[in-house]
């Protein structure tokens, strides 16, 4: 019998929650390859990153945290670095002579081989000077996790990936060259996947891919997003389900009428808009948005009664006025969107917006940003104001860091991760992550909530409405 210690993997997950879900899939073919988890990448035998390369920021804090790690190896500190994901699958051919010391590059693709690689990798046999090289392009794969209760977020919910890459060709945007074309999971495999996960305690499961909306598009005559939606609302137990990602077109009235008569699904639809003017949506390749833009949250909120709208908004595109941009204030101003994010448009290669004119100058972007940002914050601190002195259920997340018998809540309209929380006061002393709590709201700080157990008479701290 061997008595050799199995390698100790230690893992860095960068980029959004689908990322996450790939560092899991990942997770469970390295356990279940006779590999082991370390506690975190300083004490590993082998560092993998996990990349997201979307934007700039996120390719610059990618190459951040690979200059750390060889850094660390170095000085002895592991004995192999693998870096998987966006980066090495958008960059594959020009990564290796700038990080000399990573010793593999695998693409979206590879997450089943990931554990041969490390093996492959830290093998002191290899050939120094030449990394592992595993990229496949285009992407077609998809992948079931191995062990679909290992969660790498909050032990009260998990993301549940319901599809890979991409079918629109929004000219900004680099992800279908990056995730490849739409694929869509079979629905038994995400149905089981979500009994698993809430058999395993989770008590909100958040759907997601790069378009969830198109979920099923792909296979004609399958199951679209309002069938599979159906099926997990049958699924037993006390929990939420939310959706993430949206596209405006594809909210038909089959789709809103499921999510709102679903008796799991949390009232909130995250549906980025990127621009309001038709000029800009048309350069931005979304002008099957148009149709359906301009009485867009009246119509749901008429179809959805209560339900929380978030948007993301690109500022600072190639051809954008200050005409345009105004556009696009009025617009926020009147759909009043409880979350809304906003991103300055940056030139990303390969993308069809690269090859644009009349470029906005970065400081403009950046100053439309800002002030598009105060417009929402005084939207956003209206509908909290509005909300003070209802009651409604949470979902414990984890004790306030201030202690004294405070947790920190989600409710239904705060997504995990993107939108503010609820600082509930008085959770009893048994409380746990997972539990459900009623409570009433009494105040408002910054883009957070404060509440309390509604069955004292007196507040535990006075209203706040910063």
């Amino acid at each position: 019998m061997s008595t050799e210690v199995p390698l100790s993997v230690g893992l860095v997950s960068l980029g959004c929650a689908k990322n996450l879900v790939d560092t899991q899939v990942m997770s469970g073919v390295l356990l279940t390859g006779g590999l082991t988890l370390a506690h975190d990448a300083d004490h590993a035998d082998v560092v993998l990153i996990n990349t997201c390369a979307f934007i700039a920021a996120a390719r610059e804090e990618a190459c951040a945290i690979i200059e750390e790690m060889c850094a660390h190896k170095a000085r002895g500190g592991c004995r192999a670095i693998i870096v998987a994901g966006c980066l090495p699958q958008r960059y594959r051919g020009s990564l290796s002579e700038q990080f000399p010391l990573v010793d593999a590059w695998i693409g979206v693709d590879e997450l089943e081989s990931v554990d041969a690689i490390v093996r492959r990798a830290a093998d002191p046999r290899r050939r120094s000077g030449k990394p592992v090289v595993a990229v496949t392009d285009p992407p077609t794969a998809l992948f079931e996790p191995r062990l679909p209760t290992l969660v790498f977020c909050n032990p009260s919910f998990a993301y549940l990936k319901i599809a890979e890459g991409c079918n629109h060709a929004c000219a900004y945007c680099a992800i279908p060259g990056i995730r490849g074309r739409l694929r869509s999971r079979p629905p038994r495999n995400i149905v089981a996947e979500a009994r698993a996960l809430l058999q395993d305690g989770r008590r909100e499961l958040v759907l997601i891919a790069q378009d969830t909306t198109s979920y099923g598009r792909d296979r004609r005559g399958a199951p679209k997003l309002a069938a599979l939606v159906r099926a997990l609302d049958t699924l037993p137990g006390d929990f939420w389900l939310r959706l993430l990602y949206g596209y405006p077109a594809h909210l038909d009235d089959d789709l809103l009428d499921t999510l709102s008569r679903a008796r799991h699904v949390v009232p909130y639809l995250d549906i980025p808009i990127q621009h309001s003017h038709p000029d800009i949506l048309r350069a931005m390749r979304r002008a099957d948005t148009l149709g359906t833009l301009p009485d867009l949250a009246t119509r749901l909120r008429a179809r959805w009664p209560g339900v929380a709208l978030r948007t993301t908004c690109l500022v600072g595109f190639p051809g954008e006025t200050e005409a345009h941009f105004e556009h696009l204030v009025d617009y926020v101003k009147t759909a009043r969107f409880d979350h809304l994010g906003v991103f300055a448009y940056s030139v990303e290669e390969g993308t069809a917006a690269a090859a644009l004119p009349n470029r906005v100058p970065a400081a403009v972007a950046e100053a439309r940003r800002e002030r598009l940002l105060r417009v929402q914050q005084r939207i956003a601190r209206a509908l909290n104001r509005a909300r003070i002195g209802t009651e409604t259920r949470v979902l414990l997340q984890r004790p306030a860091s201030s202690g004294r018998g405070r947790w920190i809540a989600r409710a239904p309209w705060q997504a995990p991760d993107v939108d503010g929380e609820t600082v509930v006061s008085g959770a009893p002393r048994t409380a746990r992550a997972g539990d459900w709590l009623k409570i009433r709201i009494l105040g408002v700080q910054g883009v957070d909530l404060l509440a309390a157990d509604p069955s004292p008479l007196a507040p535990r701290w006075p209203n706040k409405n910063k």
